[in-house]
């Protein structure tokens, strides 16, 4: 994966954090989730199984974007918080352009 985007993504996140359109842990996200206001949830490689299982499931039954990337210390320190291992991006701008940046490492 090339760099720049990488530092995009990562400043994408901050700014959805800052813009409150970010929610970010295991709870707060399904939360959300089930009250149908998260556009993409970004699930980090180095989560647990069940985790990324969970969150699969749970937004493919709601026809919502989820992708596995980045490592829950990077995505943690992208939102200036403690490492996590899952984030909902609120707003569909913010998650189409991160989902723009990112799927073309997941081919």
């Amino acid at each position: 994966m090339n760099n720049s985007n990488e530092v995009k993504i990562y400043s994408f996140l901050g700014l959805a954090q800052r813009a409150g359109k970010l929610v970010s842990g295991d709870d707060s996200t399904m939360l959300d989730i089930k009250k149908n206001k998260v556009n993409l949830v970004i699930v980090a490689d180095d989560a647990s199984n069940n985790t990324k299982k969970l969150f699969k499931e749970k937004t493919s039954f709601r026809n919502i974007t989820c992708v596995t990337y980045s490592t829950k210390l990077q995505l943690g320190l992208a939102i200036g918080k403690a490492p996590r291992a899952v984030l909902g991006i609120k707003d569909a701008n913010f998650a189409n352009k991160i989902l723009e940046l990112i799927e073309p490492t997941n081919i």
